[in-house]
């Protein structure tokens, strides 16, 4: 794509998503400026772990979809389009099945990366907020604590021995901070992985 003067819009996105060398790669659009994600293999793990707790929770109630590095944007802002680690969305629609969710999900998680500016991140998750989403839960694995967002609440900070809460939003989820930290080859986790 020919390099545009910034910012680029959702359109200028979609046309630069659309050439092949970029088909197989992860971007978000983050105030007009495209940005590829790199995940780890940690990142992946904790994803992993993460939708398998939401999905064995909200399948069975059919309370709403959950996803992997889905597409959101917000009707109105032609400038982001983001892509959550994990996103949940408690409205009852069909499946998006070609470019982006147009709303920003009820629930994200976003992990901090080695790369990841810790600032940036605070303010990604405060632009969620801000933008309809009810709940954010940013992890920090390498100081295994968790951050929580929520509309006209002071942030929450969980360390290992709390739980995640889906409040109001899936009565009755949690989900151990310890789970979600806890080396798979580490014995001693062994109780802590199970509670």
């Amino acid at each position: 794509m020919t390099v545009l003067d910034q910012p680029y819009t959702i359109a200028d996105f979609d046309k630069f998503l659309s050439q092949s060398e970029n088909q197989e790669r992860l971007f978000e659009l983050v105030n007009g400026e495209i940005v590829e994600k790199m995940p780890t293999e940690q990142h992946g793990y904790i994803v992993g772990l993460i939708i398998t707790a939401i999905n064995n929770f909200t399948l069975p109630r059919r309370l709403g979809i959950a996803a992997v590095e889905a597409r959101h944007c917000n009707q109105g802002d032609q400038y982001n389009d983001r892509i959550p680690a994990v996103s949940f969305t408690k409205e009852r629609r069909k499946l998006v099945t070609q470019g982006s969710v147009l709303r920003y999900p009820d629930l994200v998680v976003e992990i901090c990366s080695p790369d990841d500016s810790v600032q940036g991140m605070r303010d990604k998750a405060i632009e969620y907020v801000n933008n309809g989403v009810r709940i954010v839960w940013l992890l920090h694995p390498r100081l295994r604590f968790v951050e929580v967002y929520r509309p006209n609440h002071d942030v929450e900070i969980l360390a290992m021995m709390d739980e995640l809460s889906g409040d109001d939003l899936l009565p009755g989820f949690t989900l151990p901070v310890s789970y979600i930290f806890t080396d798979p080859y580490n014995e001693e986790n062994d109780d802590d992985a199970t509670a």
